[in-house]
This record gives C-alpha cells, structure tokens and sequence, in this order.
C-alpha cells in the first residue's frame, strides 16, 4: 500500500455525473499523481486516464488495480459494491473507500434495511415486505389512507418508486413491479410504505465504522418536471446549502437518525468505510429515514465538491483506513452551489441516446460554472472527427456557485442555455422547488 503523504495514483470506479465530480476534485490534491477512471465517460477523459474496464467488471478491475498499483481505489456506484468489489479490493491488498457487500445491503434491499431501522428504533415509515403480488394487493386492499408507496425492494437505478393515490394505481405499480418485470431482479419482492408529509432532505455522513463526519446538507429534486410534478427519477438537479435545514433540524436528524445509524451497524457487526447517504423526510413529528444509500448521491456529490474547500484525499484514505478521527473538520465555501441536470428527451422511461452534443466550451465558460458529465461517450463520426453524444438518461449536470442562490441559478441556466443537443430538457425551477410548488398548486 502506498504511504499516503507520497504522491500516489488514484482508481475511481464508475461513469456518471457523481464520478466526474470525484475525479475532478481528487486530481487537485497534491497528494495525487494520477486519476484513473474506469470505465468512464466523454468528459471524464480531461481529468483522468480512462481504463475501459466496466463497473460491473469484477475480475477486471481486480487486474486493473494489480496492473496499477494504485494508493487508493474508490468505488462510486451501488452495483459493484453489492456485487461485493470493495471485498475483493480489500483482500488483494488495496485501501479501498466504500463498504463491503453487507454494508451495501442497506441500499440493496430495502427489505433487509427496514427491518434494521424497526429493529434498533431508528424513526421511519411503515412498511410491509411481500414476495407475492397477491399478497402485495391483499394488503392495499385493506389500506385506508392513501397515497401509499410502492417501492422495488432491489437496486432499481432510483426509477422503482410509485406514489400511488388509490388503490387502481396501486394495483397498476405492484404488476409492473411484479408480474410484467420493470425493474427485473430488483422486483422479485416488494415494500408498500406508508406516504410521509413533509420537506425531503439528504444527508450524508462520511464514516469508518467508528467516527463520523457530517457533510454540509444538499436538496435533490427527484421528479421529472417543474413543482415536483412527474416519474421519479435519480434526480434533476441540486443545491447546498439548504436553508429550510436550520442548525435545531440537522442537530434533530444527527441524534435520532444519524448516531444511531452508525450504531445500528456496529452493534450489527457490518463494517462500513465509506459514505452513508440518508434520505429523510422532515414531518411535523421529526424526521423519519425513507431509505439509505451506500455511495455518494448524483448529483449531490457534484454539489458537495464544488462547496468542500478543503483536499479530499485525506478525508477518503483516513475512511480507508480506519483513523476518520485524526483528522481535522473540512472547510466549506459559504457560497450557495446550484446544479440543473440536462436530461434526454425521453428519461427515465426510455431515454433517446447518440445525439450530438455541443456548446460545451461556450457554457463552461461561464462565471462559477463546472460542468460534470454524465450519460455521454465519444463517437467518431464519419469524416473521422470525435463529437461527443448522448449516452444516458441524464446527460450533464451544470454546476455554478454565486455567493446567493439567485446568482447560482442565474448563472447555470445561462449555461445550460449554451449547450444545445435534440431532445435536451431540465427542470427550471431547481434551487425554488418550493415556490415552483405552491404556483403549481395555487394555478390547479
């Protein structure tokens, strides 16, 4: 293992928006010779060596990381970290930052991670399991207060969530879940969860099993449209810091949701070095966790980075290594980050991809502007010239920091504005999801 205070190269597992944010920021430490990143994607390249290894490329990336040799490998999205790639980094020699496969359970199941918030207390919605759609609908059938939610117990890409307002559209979610196979694997059993009211807000909390470093807060927009109208998906667009999370509710969340997070997987025996992510919903009785994620969100973590002052490679091996403790609280910028994901035309059902890209120098080049891909690739097109292309359902997140909100968003709508590719969409009201909300409602 590399001593950490000598420069080193680093290994980034993945290809999405929250990857290219993480290359980005670990290729400015002074600590790092070299990011690599596998497999990638179009813009991942100006920051890192890219390795066309898959994510899901176990025995591959095994024998990239031996050919490499590098002082850190971290792994960004949820698939190969159920499938086990932190277990197998770790025992081939390498510090590694992100949980093993039973810390990743939390995110892989949903079933194995509610009946772990029941069992140590730790304040949720209720809920009930069922492997049969029979069942499953037996249940609603019984239910008196609607909406209730219908969730995909595995590993569903964010998509495998229905808010369903009676009991027809109900029904309609548990068969599309179940018996016509949307979500394939991830929906051989379900959760049907009480609907909490309330604010939604993410937390995320760096932890080594032992010490725990909070984040500063950030807000996601999970719907498709305008006023949270529309398919959930794996989120639109951020924005840190959070105003309506005052000091008293993230003091409230850090002693009944938090703490007792990490002392639900020590008592449990889970060893976990990496990120929990916590989705909570602030109700009027407190906050109460809707689901936990093993892994940086995207595109939280695009907005985390453009706030953290401070170097990130000595926050990720301390986690790797088990001394989180030792080390001194990161800075963070007090301007407000804002980030507007560009969306493909048809996300997230089914995303229309290969569509040529450009406006990309243009947009960048707008004050305080960052911009992260994420469901882009590099296409060589006929006379031989590489364009970059669509790729994915969320094709770019544009990050822009201004010291109020109001200057963030003014500055990443006037990128993305610049960027131009058929089908391009995005959410307009990203950092005044409230105000979106009440004119939504106020015009019906």
């Amino acid at each position: 293992m590399s001593d950490p205070t000598h420069s080193m190269k680093v290994l980034v597992i993945g290809s999405g928006g929250r990857e290219h944010s993480l290359c980005w920021k670990i290729g400015k430490s002074p600590l790092v010779s070299e990011v690599i990143c596998a497999p990638g994607n179009a813009g991942i390249g100006d920051v890192a060596r890219i390795a066309p290894v898959e994510a899901t490329d176990l025995d591959g990336l095994i024998a990239l990381a031996e050919a490499e040799r590098p002082g850190l490998v971290l792994i960004g999205p949820e698939d190969p970290l159920a499938a086990g790639l932190a277990d197998r980094m770790r025992d081939a020699g390498f510090r590694v930052f992100g949980p093993g496969a039973e810390g990743a359970q939390l995110e892989a199941s949903k079933a194995f991670s509610k009946d772990l918030i029941e069992r140590h207390r730790i304040p949720t919605a209720t809920a009930r399991s069922f492997d049969r759609s029979g069942q499953a609908k037996g249940y609603l059938e019984g239910c008196t207060t609607w909406p209730q939610v219908v969730k995909a117990d595995g590993l569903a890409a964010g998509k495998g969530v229905y808010i369903c307002q009676d009991l027809a559209e109900a029904k309609v979610a548990v068969d599309a879940i179940m018996e016509e196979g949307r979500h394939g694997a991830a929906g051989s059993k379900i959760l049907i969860e009480e609907f909490l009211v309330g604010e939604e807000a993410s937390v995320f909390a760096i932890t080594d099993g032992d010490a725990v470093l909070v984040l500063e807060p950030v807000q996601d927009h999970k719907q498709a449209y305008d006023g949270d109208e529309g398919p959930n998906t794996g989120g639109m667009g951020v924005y840190s810091p959070v105003p309506e999370l005052s000091k008293r509710i993230y003091k409230q969340i850090e002693q009944h949701v938090l703490l007792p997070s990490i002392h639900m997987l020590r008592r449990e025996k889970i060893a976990f070095r990496g990120v929990l992510f916590i989705g909570l919903m602030l109700t009027e009785g407190g906050p109460r966790v809707i689901e936990y994620n093993v892994r940086f969100g995207d595109p939280e973590c695009q907005a985390l980075v453009r706030r953290l002052k401070s170097d990130i490679v000595p926050i990720l091996i301390a986690t790797a290594d088990g001394t989180l403790s030792e080390i001194e609280s990161p800075e963070w910028d007090a301007d407000t980050c804002v980030g507007v994901v560009a969306a493909a035309e048809g996300y997230p059902e089914a995303p229309r991809k290969g569509d040529e890209i450009s406006g990309l120098e243009e947009a960048a080049a707008v004050e305080g502007v960052e911009i992260f891909h994420a469901g882009t690739k590099l296409h060589r097109n006929l006379d031989g010239h590489e364009e970059v292309v669509t790729n994915g359902g969320r094709v770019l997140t544009i990050t822009a920091m201004g010291a109020t909100t109001d200057l963030a968003r003014e500055r990443a709508y006037e990128a993305y504005g610049k960027i131009r590719y058929d089908g391009k969409f995005c959410r307009t009201d990203i950092g005044r999801r409230r105000e979106a909300r009440k004119e939504t409602t106020s015009q019906a």
